[in-house]
């Protein structure tokens, strides 16, 4: 089997929830855009050979800014698909990876994955025979709501997780996993949900509340706070 690790990196869509004009990938974070976060601890990992990101066709605010520091790596690619499970399909497609080849599925918005989080996640899954993605055991009481938003009842918490990326599996079989989607491809929303609809079962890899997903505007002072006092690493 392949020892070939490969990052592909979604960043098509408009964050709307954000409530900006720009996209959120290119948001101001730290003096930087959103995803040249996570772009480059991707970059930087010794194990990765190169990081595809998935941009819409007429995105043109990527060219605008330097990546210089990961033009060794760094790979654009203009195809981007109306969701999330389309442009990584898409993208799949586009980077023409081997079946066997391992590939690192990873949020523009997350841009607080720290080194050791990444380096985890491959160390644990790279002799295994699925794949799987890093995911936090679920801590607080979860509320089912009614179409009142009033209770309907307490969610039992025990064994449930929160999935995070990057979420890592065979070229192929992810490739496969989302073409057969096809038109339910916009339930997929991640893709760990595509590989288990195979009948898989991913493995999930401890992680912490530090990478999270940067979804609405006061997420950014917090990440900005987590990047500004070192504390990924």
């Amino acid at each position: 089997m392949s020892e070939l690790f490969y990052a592909l990196v979604p960043a098509a869509g408009s964050g709307s929830r954000m409530g900006s004009d720009l996209p959120k990938q290119y948001l101001d974070l730290a003096g930087r855009p959103l995803i040249y976060h996570a772009l480059t601890t991707l970059c930087a990992c010794p194990s990765i050979g190169a990081v595809f990101v998935v941009l819409a066709a007429d995105d043109e605010h990527f060219k605008r800014y330097d990546w210089s520091h990961c033009a060794d790596k760094l790979q654009p690619l203009y195809c981007g698909g109306q969701t999330r499970a389309e442009s990584v399909l898409n993208g799949l497609m586009a980077s023409e990876l081997e079946p066997d080849d391992w590939v690192l599925v990873h949020d523009a918005a997350r841009p607080c994955l720290s080194r050791h989080q990444l380096a985890r996640l491959i160390a644990e899954l790279r002799d295994d025979e699925v794949g799987g993605l890093l995911a936090v055991p679920v801590a607080d009481t979860l509320k089912r709501a009614d179409a009142g938003q009033r209770v309907a009842h307490t969610e039992q918490r025990e064994g449930l997780w929160q999935a995070q990326t990057p979420q890592m599996f065979r070229a192929g079989v992810l490739e496969q996993a989302l073409a057969s989607a096809g038109n339910g491809a916009h339930s997929v929303t991640d893709e760990a949900s595509a590989i288990e609809a195979l009948g898989l079962h991913p493995k999930l890899v401890a992680s912490d509340s530090s990478n999270f997903k940067v979804t609405y505007p006061q997420d950014l002072q917090l990440a900005e706070l987590l990047l500004q006092y070192g504390k990924i690493s």
